[in-house]
């Protein structure tokens, strides 16, 4: 029996990589705090800014999937320190005063060298510091996105009512580089041999599917699918609020609860698909978030909506976590680096998609109904697609718990 490479250090790797993302997962946000007064600042032009936050999420994704293979060769621990530089540099040029600098230096800088080269790059190096409990792991690393959400926004407010756009900017690009930099220099030490990699028992696992790239087709397209519904409730709760006369200030509470929720559910997710698996967990967290949808579209009281908005906290937070695991659970380690960043940029797609259709129906026919009755079709389609790939794959997964239970624990 081969012992578990999970040691002390494994979990003093993962909250390093948790700090990383608590800041870096912080650079959308200035652009979504401050956005009256950087759109006062392009002619009152919102769709400016809202182009910059798009592209830092987009970018983030495609980056992604150049970095992490990147990361391969040179070491995660340079592409992150890369990336702190490249999110200092974006917001310093974002600051210059031109709608497409403010552009370029969130798509390009942030988005795609910034970002990009620490989110997929560090899912993929975490993933190899564990064997036994790698779904949690990934969902506490995932979880930087809820608390530099709980974090930033008020912090970034606070300096843009103060100083302005133009300073919240260079703030934070100043702590990125004061934080991400040093903080990957000193605690992001090379990952351990994976036993995975030269497992023959692993290898067996992939090639019993008989087209292990048509399954990795499906997971990303399950990831698209749930990823749309996904976004409606987080970007648009409040409207939706404010539609059917709740105070803003209660729209935006609802917020903070299903977020709250969706922080502490999501480490109770991580520790769940360590013993069923991890597709097993991203049906089971579809499964919960169509269930919360589908209140979206029959509850309008506040009480109601303050339970539904907490349902979907609670139920669609383990999701991304655990596809992330799924790939490592199906297919070899060796592959990790260029299958985990693409099935995340799958995700991000149908978020950004999910966000922007929900704004574009609602602008067409005044309502949130037709938009979250969207949200449940792909939710519905997204459960038959995972119910057919846990049919297919769970002869493998079944294969895969079977030799990790073999493992011996550290002493």
């Amino acid at each position: 029996m081969s012992a578990s490479i999970e040691t002390r250090r494994s979990w003093a790797v993962a909250f390093a990589a948790l700090g990383i993302m608590v800041v870096s997962y912080g650079s959308p946000l200035v652009t979504a705090v401050a956005l009256p007064q950087i759109a006062a600042s392009f002619d009152n032009q919102r769709s400016v800014p809202s182009l910059a936050n798009a592209l830092v999420w987009l970018g983030s994704g495609a980056g992604g999937m150049i970095m992490a293979p990147l990361a391969e060769r040179v070491g995660t621990r340079a592409t992150v320190v890369f990336g702190g530089v490249m999110i200092a540099l974006g917001f310093a040029i974002s600051t210059l005063g031109e709608a497409t600098l403010l552009v370029v230096g969130h798509g390009l800088l942030i988005g795609i060298l910034g970002t990009g080269a620490i989110h997929a790059p560090l899912y993929v190096y975490v993933s190899r510091w564990f064997d036994r409990h790698r779904g949690t792991a990934l969902a506490l690393v995932a979880s930087g996105q809820y608390l530099g959400g709980a974090f930033w926004p008020s912090l970034l407010l606070l300096v843009t009512v103060e100083w302005g756009w133009i300073a919240a900017m260079a703030s934070f690009g100043s702590i990125a580089l004061v934080t991400i930099v040093p903080g990957a220099a000193l605690l992001l030490r090379p990952a351990p041999a994976d036993p995975q990699s030269n497992s023959l028992t692993q290898a067996n696992i992939t090639l019993a599917m008989s087209r292990p790239n048509g399954i990795f087709a499906l997971l990303c397209l399950a990831s698209v699918l749930c990823c749309i519904p996904m976004a409606m409730p987080t970007t648009h709760l409040p409207a939706l609020c404010g539609d059917v006369g709740i105070a803003p200030s209660r729209g935006a509470a609802m917020l903070s609860v299903l977020l709250g929720l969706a922080f502490v559910s999501r480490q109770i997710w991580g520790w769940l698909s360590d013993r069923i698996g991890g597709l097993a967990t991203v049906l089971a967290g579809s499964v919960s978030q169509a269930a919360a949808i589908a209140g979206f579209l029959v509850i309008d009281s506040e009480a109601g909506l303050f339970a539904v908005a907490a349902a979907f906290g609670l139920g669609f937070s383990g999701i991304i976590p655990a596809y992330l695991l799924s790939v490592r659970e199906l297919f070899p380690a060796a592959e990790a680096n260029w299958r985990l960043p693409v099935l995340f940029f799958c995700s991000l797609i149908g978020m950004a998609f999910g966000g922007w259709v929900a704004g574009f129906i609602y602008d067409r026919v005044a309502s949130y109904g037709p938009a979250f009755t969207l949200a449940l079709l792909s939710n519905l389609a997204n459960v038959l697609l995972l119910l057919f790939l846990v049919g297919v794959t769970y002869p493998q997964v079944r294969h895969r718990f079977i030799w990790k239970a073999q493992r011996a624990p550290v002493q």
